[in-house]
């Protein structure tokens, strides 16, 4: 051991080259510890996060370690003659760097709808807000991975900030509109106030599906197949109301008018025995049926029933007023129109007409 000590201590090139194969057979240790061990237990369990972290986890510690063997060995004394002295040790912080910063994109990348549908399901993250997450992480991952690595090599970065800055305001003031729209975009991501598929009613009054939520604007398909496309920004300040929140079912109002003298009971069973026997309804909440005045020519009725999903709101109002209209026929019940009765005075109190 000690010939082997004054060998290494003689002669320098080779003290760093042991050193860097000590690192080499830690790392490939290191490489059989999980893939003989860690991985094995991982499979016996049922969860599968553990499998994810240890596939993450284990190429970027092996080449890790191998690469801090090689950081150690620059920093052996004596030191490397300039400008080794420099490179090969920010060259090694470097390696490591961007090691770790493609390891860290490449799994935000490998985050989908398949290995998050649990937490879709739990409705614990939402779909569009999970995206919006990915590519801003990405992003600041990015740039705070092109800032280190410039601190590593001594790059001043205090001219880059400074020209960031001015260059920042001159984008912030030309696209002011693009900027209200993306945080108006995150503020709406956050609130959750609609999600794809919901159907809402702009302030303008325009009724439609939300097809598509985008960083910029949010695009509605409206009944007639038109697409609207609204900027974030004014849906961020704009009144929304969405239908198909808190639950998907909607609550649609038949009103219906029926003459006077008819059985008021008799109407009420009918409608709700209409609106039994229509299988597109939902049978919870159940239907329910209201008076709800005495107008000049009929007694007004009102329908109430839930439909399973907002969209077909239009078509089981038709489908449901086509089964009142025929049941009340087969029934005998009449439905009025309004009447006039117009009363004409005969005699002396009647008033004169007058020629031309």
């Amino acid at each position: 051991m000690s010939l082997v000590r004054d060998m290494l201590d003689t002669n320098p090139a080779l003290h760093r080259i042991f050193f860097v194969i000590l690192y080499a057979v830690l790392a490939k240790a290191a490489d059989l510890f999980v893939d003989r061990l860690l991985k094995g237990l991982a499979s016996r369990t049922s969860i599968t996060a553990d499998d994810r972290v240890i596939a993450f986890l284990h190429r970027p510690i092996c080449l890790s370690i191998f690469l801090l063997g090689l950081l150690h060995a620059a920093y052996l004394p004596p030191p490397l003659t300039p400008p080794w002295d420099v490179i090969l040790p920010n060259l090694a912080q470097t390696m490591i760097l961007l090691l770790w910063l493609i390891a860290v994109i490449r799994e935000i990348n490998l985050l989908n709808d398949e290995n998050m549908a649990g937490f879709f399901e739990k409705d614990l993250i939402d779909r569009d807000l999970f995206l919006l997450i990915k590519n801003v992480s990405r992003v600041l991952i990015l740039f705070a991975g092109i800032a280190w690595g410039l601190l590593i090599w001594d790059i001043d970065l205090t001219p880059l900030f400074a020209s960031a800055g001015i260059a920042g305001i001159a984008i912030a003031l030309a696209a002011k509109d693009t900027l209200a729209n993306f945080f108006g975009g995150i503020a709406l991501f956050a609130d959750r106030a609609y999600k794809v598929g919901d159907y809402i009613i702009l302030d303008t009054g325009q009724r439609g599906e939300v097809v598509e939520m985008g960083i910029r604007s949010t695009k509605v398909k409206t009944r007639d197949d038109v697409m609207i496309s609204i900027p974030n920004s004014i849906l961020a300040n704009s009144m929304i109301v969405n239908e198909s929140a808190p639950e998907p079912r909607f609550r649609i109002r038949v009103d219906v008018g029926v003459s006077y003298g008819s059985n008021l009971r008799e109407v009420e069973k009918i409608l709700l025995r209409v609106a039994e026997q229509n299988e597109a309804l939902a049978k919870k909440p159940e239907p329910r049926v209201r008076v709800r005045a005495f107008a000049d020519s009929s007694v007004n009725f009102q329908l109430l029933v839930w439909v399973r999903d907002p969209g077909e709101k239009g078509l089981q109002t038709h489908n449901l007023l086509k089964a009142i209209y025929k049941t009340f026929e087969n029934e005998g019940i009449t439905i009025p129109f309004p009447q006039r009765d117009v009363h004409i005075k005969q005699g002396d109190d009647a008033p004169a007409l007058k020629g031309p």
